[in-house]
């Protein structure tokens, strides 16, 4: 992002009905001037957002875009304006759309004939809208100059929607409060970008402009505070492979008038105490006392509840009338219906955990970013927190961890959380999960016949997510495909292996009773590409494609020597793999033997290749310490992943 002139900077704070008022033609001829904006399909002239916020917390917003079509394939991108909306807690409209031709002549739109239509969706299906509107024909050099009127707030309602014309649906939940979180990135380049807010003389507003600087006021007028944010010359924002979230990486712009997350914290409390949530029923209570039957600890007791929930409570998001939102469904819904979205399975899990005699609540949480110390809501995501005999809140996530072994999925840590407790609590983080809690085995005991035959067996143990990920086919899948997906496993080897049989140990959908550990017998001929029978090349059999998809790291590009930002990996993991190899008598391994070290901030390796007698080792250990990295951490995750890599490459035995 380029920084803003002083010219520019005392234009842009002069508010943002002004910088309407001024002809587009003024930001269009910036584009003429600048190179790096030729390349683009389409630019945005100016990007202006004013809002009106009443006491009550109601925003009316007044939303302008001027976008210059540069390209064919710009003109077939802008042919349709869309605008996304929810009709439980926003009104949205064209006001007007004008289209400036690259003749000079010009179309006012008639809006009337705006089309509203439900958004697309999956999994949760709420009731969001979208309006849009056909512009005709558009050609390279015309500009699209339309406002968007809108009303209310960007979280659902605590209640039944209100009848046409009431405007009380637009009222956030949080009454008086105002919030925003505004992204100052787009994917096309944008001239000028204006936010502006006016807000009640008696309102105080914390903000806060992250990973980046923008030109900012503060003005009084007609009794009023006016906000003016403001910036020029915004670029598309450049992703990396397996970044972070763009709100993680990208300047943004935060402000609430909220005082602190504690007063959040209570509020979410109230809400929901209020509205009777986790009130207990005779039925559930009854289910309680079973699960809990013969248990010892509090620490057991919690698992039993967790898990019955996790596995009982299906994941259904449609709209269940009063209770959207911010506000946890009551038991009695959860429990007849069985299903619902994360507020209601962590829900039915607090009302189980207060039916045993703990002290639980709702926590909001935000999967897939991080959640900034400026109050403005950043969560996407509910789950469940404990109080423990020491004070301590353990966090429990029953949406997350289905057949898992975990009861917080490890694939959040490193994740900020509110908890709603009476007294308030200040956000707090998941510590990272230590690599051994999710650790991968393979141990294969092979033997290579001078036709190049494999013969051999390999065990798999794993723990925590990567336990999960292998387990899921035994307790999502269909028994009948069980063998069919333990004989891809060797298919991805190699399209020549059989598959001679499989000892699961124990029911392997019996997942809470010990970690996942299945044995493999085979055999596969031609393993071993053979020579003038002098010389065999193959690959270590545990590093040939073998149970991938539990190795997330493997998909991250470590082909890119340096990182801007940071980076993200399913989970952290320790990766052990090991293989013993019976070699035909009078064969050695060409070349010398191999042995690693590496440690780092981000992960550790350990490796080595070596021959004593017939028998060929080959040993790794992979340890990846973190889900979120920085982008400082690149080399040492870059080198520990490429050097584990290496050794899945051919090696060459000689007689």
């Amino acid at each position: 992002m380029r920084k803003t002139t002083a010219t520019l900077a005392a234009a842009l704070l002069c508010g943002a009905t002004a910088l309407q008022a001024q002809s587009w033609k003024a930001y269009e001829r910036t584009t003429l001037q600048d190179e790096a904006y030729a390349r683009h399909d389409c630019v945005n002239l100016l990007d202006s957002t004013s809002v009106t916020v009443q006491p009550s917390g109601q925003g009316s917003f007044a939303v302008c875009r001027t976008v210059k079509v540069q390209t064919p394939a710009g003109a077939l991108r802008q042919r349709v304006l869309k605008y996304d909306y929810d009709p439980l807690t926003a009104a949205a409209r064209f006001r007007r759309v004008t289209v400036h031709h690259a003749d000079g002549t010009k179309t006012e739109v008639d809006v009337s004939k705006t089309l509203d239509y439900a958004a697309p969706a999956r999994a949760i299906y709420w009731g969001a809208r979208q309006i849009m509107i056909e512009l005709g024909q558009l050609k390279p050099g015309d500009v699209i100059d339309y406002e968007i009127d809108k009303k209310g707030f960007t979280y659902a309602l605590l209640a039944d929607m209100p009848q046409d014309g009431d405007d009380s649906r637009f009222i956030p939940p949080m009454r008086g409060q105002f919030y925003d979180i505004v992204p100052f990135w787009s994917s096309d380049p944008t001239v000028r970008k204006v936010y502006r807010v006016s807000l009640p003389a008696e309102k105080d507003m914390q903000f806060q402009f992250y990973q980046g600087s923008c030109a900012s006021s503060l003005r009084y007028e007609d009794g009023r505070k006016v906000y003016t944010f403001a910036s020029d010359g915004l670029m598309p924002f450049r992703r990396e492979p397996n970044m972070v979230d763009f709100y993680d990486a990208a300047p943004k712009l935060m402000m609430s008038t909220t005082a602190d997350w504690r007063e959040k914290s209570r509020w979410f409390h109230g809400v929901n105490e209020d509205y009777g949530s986790f009130t207990a029923i005779p039925e559930a209570q009854r289910k309680v006392d079973e699960l809990i039957r013969g248990k010892k600890t509090d620490l057991e007791k919690i698992a039993v509840l967790t898990h019955w929930v996790a596995d009982n409570i299906r994941y259904a998001g449609i709209t269940m009338g009063k209770g959207e939102g911010f506000t946890l469904h009551n038991l009695k819904m959860n429990y007849t219906d069985r299903c619902g979205v994360c507020k209601d399975i962590a829900g039915t899990l607090i009302a189980f955990l207060r039916m045993a005699g703990f002290e639980a609540y709702p926590a909001m949480t935000m999967a897939g970013s991080r959640v900034e110390t400026i109050p403005a809501d950043h969560f996407n995501h509910c789950v469940a927190v404990v109080r423990l005999k020491d004070g301590t809140l353990m966090p429990l996530d029953p949406t997350w961890v289905p057949f898992c072994r975990e009861l917080w999925s490890s694939a959040e840590q490193q994740q900020n959380y509110l908890p709603g407790t009476p007294e308030g609590t200040d956000l707090c983080l998941t510590p990272v999960s230590a690599p051994e809690n999710h650790y991968v085995r393979i141990h294969a005991d092979n033997r290579l016949s001078a036709d190049g035959t494999l013969r051999g067996s390999f065990t798999i143990e794993a723990e925590g997510q990567s336990d999960s990920n292998i387990r899921r086919i035994f307790t999502t899948g269909f028994q009948s495909e069980w063998q069919n997906t333990m004989e891809r496993q060797l298919l991805n080897v190699s399209p020549k292996a059989r598959l001679l049989s499989v000892d699961y140990g124990r029911n392997p959908k019996d997942y809470q009773k010990a970690p996942i550990r299945i044995t493999f017998r085979y055999e596969i001929p031609d393993y071993a590409l053979a020579g003038d029978g002098s010389e065999m090349v193959f690959k270590p059999f545990v590093l040939n494609n073998l149970y991938t998809q539990v190795m997330s790291y493997l998909r991250i590009d470590t082909s890119l020597e340096t990182r801007q930002y940071g980076f993200k990996d399913g989970c952290s993991r320790l990766v052990e793999l090991d293989e013993t190899l019976r070699l035909p008598s009078g064969y050695q391994l060409a070349g010398e033997p191999r042995q690693d070290s590496l440690s780092g901030q981000a992960a550790d390796f350990e490796g080595s290749i070596a021959q004593e007698g017939n028998r060929l080792t080959v040993k790794t250990r992979l340890a990846l310490k973190k889900r979120v990295y920085e982008a400082a951490d690149w080399n040492s995750f870059r080198q520990a992943v490429n050097t584990a890599k290496s050794y899945g490459q051919y090696l060459v035995v000689k007689k």
